[in-house]
């Protein structure tokens, strides 16, 4: 069993997240967040959270879950210049996940008002799908196994855009007349593509409107620009949704994270989400009983890493 305290963290192109681990199975404490631009380095950024919000102490254990490729020990953050090897930290045991295996491997321990339903019955137990709008569409699957779970992380986000009907088609055709000659899913459902879509929009309803960020777009709703903006952003995601579930068998439950939805998901629930997740025709049925939920927790990502950190503890003491 690795010697405790673990340090667990979620490090993300803006900031990043730290936590502690007092006991197998326990939640993260002392959860601190740094600005990335404040440091040089990820061994700079642990040690100032270690020195300055965690008494100093020297972790036996390390999982870190990293928005960025990663290959073994090494790391490379997509938007931060922090590059190198998990080794750096001087911690005797340190592993790295991609942020999305992070958050499927939370998918088990998060209940209660940590959630938030969508839509659908309520999640059960079978393989789990999470996807996420944020600054890029991250989509990973969780496996139940013999000894907890197996996450299964992808590049869903880069999937063709599903698109069903005329004004979603021309959507497409003023991105790509703009110079988008491939439109993937992540273009428009993200932070940034909430931003293109609305500027899209603007062109196929022959309107004027400044560009704006996605936090304008949904805190605009009585705008009616910004109203179809994200209308159109909640019918597509639902499709996207749905064609997660049906890839990966997800009938334990789809489930939804990232910075864009938290802040709208009355709206959400109000919208064709739903209608759109469920509707392939030949398997309405099997869409129909997949519930489909958002995760509203602070920090689902530590929490993952902690699940993961306890589940290969346990590995080691049981052959």
């Amino acid at each position: 069993m690795f010697d405790l305290p673990w340090l667990v963290a979620d490090i993300g192109g803006t900031n990043a997240r730290f936590g502690l681990v007092i006991e197998p199975g326990g939640a993260p404490t002392e959860i601190a967040v740094l600005a990335g631009a404040d440091h040089d380095t990820l061994p700079e950024a642990v040690a100032a959270y270690l020195a300055d919000h965690a008494g100093g102490v020297r972790p036996g254990a390390a999982c870190l879950a990293v928005a960025g490729p990663i290959d073994g020990d090494s790391y490379r953050l997509t938007n931060l210049p922090w590059t190198g090897s998990v080794r750096d930290l001087g911690v005797p045991y340190a592993t790295l996940l991609n942020d999305f295996e992070a958050l499927a491997l939370s998918l088990p321990h998060l209940e209660g008002d940590d959630l938030a339903s969508l839509g659908g019955p309520a999640p059960v137990d079978g393989v789990k799908a999470v996807l996420g709008p944020g600054t890029g569409l991250g989509v990973a699957g969780l496996v139940p196994a013999e000894r907890g779970w197996v996450p299964v992380p992808g590049e869903g986000g880069h999937v063709t855009v599903p698109i069903l009907d005329d004004r979603e088609l021309e959507i497409v055709r003023v991105l790509r007349a703009g110079g988008m000659p491939h439109v993937v899913a992540e273009h428009l459902l993200s932070g940034p593509g909430l931003t293109r879509l609305h500027d899209a929009l603007a062109v196929v309803n022959g309107v004027r409107a400044p560009t704006l960020g996605a936090s304008d777009i949904v805190a605009r709703l009585d705008d009616s620009l910004c109203a179809e903006t994200v209308e159109v952003f909640c019918g597509m995601l639902g499709s996207f949704a749905g064609n997660v579930a049906l890839t990966l068998g997800a009938r334990g439950g789809v489930y939804l994270g990232g910075g864009v939805l938290p802040r709208i998901v009355d709206r959400v629930r109000a919208s064709d989400f739903r209608r759109r997740f469920e509707a392939t025709p030949q398997l309405v049925d099997y869409l129909s009983a997949i519930a489909t939920t958002l995760i509203v927790a602070p920090q689902p990502a530590l929490t993952g890493a902690a699940a993961w950190l306890a589940q290969q503890s346990l590995k080691e003491l049981v052959p």
